[in-house]
């Protein structure tokens, strides 16, 4: 049996889930009538957790996209936020749980090669995916589809590396197979925690294709996050890959989730701003929030909305 699934969007169906009313229109309306070929954005959801399972994370990430789902369908649909460019493709979704963690990593692997699959089936060359929900572990079918339509970089914002060993697949992985494919020219990892990651870790920061700031860095100054990506983004004549692990936000329900770190408003900030250097964006990855509960599932919905409509704003 497999263990995964993906739903279609199909807009005859109107499987979409929003509240109406008169006088208004909502995000879901909209995206119930939208063709998926000529769009500039595909929204993509993941509801999986074997990612972060495989590398000893908590669950959650299953819930992301749901939860990302009740809010963002009923946000107030106007052209200023370029929404008009977006349609949405279906989700990925977990027919079984893992039944322990040599069972997740190969489920892992399932999930890389049938996300791969989605997006070379359905994804234009000139579309710009946006990913929500699940482990950082998709990371990896997105860098091998992109970077199979030219060269890459990736910018990624984030507590840890992920630059783990590629004994088995998991969440903590997926750049350090990118850099064993050859898949990305450069990496750029920004905000790592101090006390997070490991000495093994650290010397992977050591590459010529990998840069890198640790999180205890922006607190000393004189640096600035959005300096930091804009540069790194700047020097790249290619495609660059924007990956946010939602546990680099303070407070943010998620896989690996911490009381320190940068604020929502900081990350909705250097989105906009990076709309700003007119960059080849190949695409948005939002991973890693595991929301729990009713609370959570407001916070990461709203959390995860915010992003996509400033990413769609940003570079309209």
């Amino acid at each position: 049996m497999k263990a995964f699934e993906f739903e279609l969007f199909d807009p005859k169906q109107r499987q979409l889930s929003y509240q109406k009313r008169n006088g208004e229109t909502r995000v879901g309306d909209y995206l119930s009538d939208r063709a998926s070929s000529t769009a500039k954005y595909v929204l993509i959801g993941i509801a999986e957790n074997v990612g972060p399972l495989a590398n000893l994370g908590r669950p959650g990430s299953e819930n992301a996209f749901a939860a990302f789902s009740k809010v963002f369908f009923n946000t107030q649909f106007h052209n200023e936020t370029a929404l008009d460019q977006l349609t949405f493709l279906g989700q990925m979704k977990q027919l079984r749980p893992a039944t322990d963690r040599p069972d997740a990593m190969v489920l892992v692997r399932e999930l890389d090669a049938m996300l791969y699959e989605v997006l070379t089936t359905y994804v234009g060359p000139h579309q710009i995916p946006i990913v929500v929900g699940g482990g950082h572990n998709n990371a990896l079918p997105i860098m091998r589809w992109a970077s199979s339509k030219g060269k890459l970089s990736v910018v990624n914002i984030d507590a840890h590396a992920d630059l783990r060993l590629t004994d088995n697949r998991h969440s903590g992985n997926s750049f350090s197979y990118a850099l064993q494919e050859g898949l990305i020219e450069q990496y750029g990892v920004f905000g790592l925690h101090e006390a997070f990651n490991n000495t093994y870790l650290r010397s992977q920061l050591l590459k010529p294709q990998v840069t890198a700031r640790f999180y205890e860095d922006y607190l000393q100054g004189p640096y600035q996050l959005t300096d930091d990506v804009l540069s790194f983004i700047q020097h790249q004549h290619h495609a660059v890959g924007i990956e946010i692990d939602m546990d680099a936000i303070a407070h943010m329900p998620s896989s690996a989730c911490s009381p320190s770190g940068w604020s929502l408003d900081q990350i909705r900030s250097l989105i906009l701003k990076l709309g700003h250097t007119r960059p080849h964006i190949a695409y948005l990855n939002l991973t890693e929030a595991a929301p729990c509960d009713d609370k959570e599932d407001l916070i990461v919905g709203k959390a995860l909305t915010y992003l996509v409509r400033d990413f769609c704003s940003a570079f309209k």
